[in-house]
């Protein structure tokens, strides 16, 4: 019984996988140049210690962003400040209660 299950899962994770073959052999990807590597690095380590609720500095993030990636980023986080301050204003009714 063990055999045909094992045999069963390594069926459906091989057919699972002939959509990935077919994407990458039809889109083949290209090797990174050293650069392209570390500043992929660079940006995954900012990434994961964003979703784990740390702090990155800004000069970190002007260092490995382009300016328009950087311009993208302080523009959204000028409309985050401007919702929050428009969530803090909360109407004279709420406030008595």
């Amino acid at each position: 019984m063990s055999e045909w299950l094992d045999s069963q899962k390594k069926s459906v994770s091989s057919i699972r996988q002939l959509p990935q073959e077919r994407i990458e052999k039809a889109n083949p990807r290209r090797e990174l140049i050293v650069e392209e590597a570390k500043r992929l690095a660079k940006l995954e380590g900012i990434a994961e210690k964003l979703q784990r609720g740390e702090n990155v500095q800004n000069r970190q993030l002007k260092t490995w962003l382009s300016e328009d990636e950087y311009a993208q980023l302080d523009a959204e986080w000028q409309e985050q400040i401007e919702l929050r301050n428009e969530l803090k204003d909360k109407p004279s009714d709420l406030m008595k209660r």
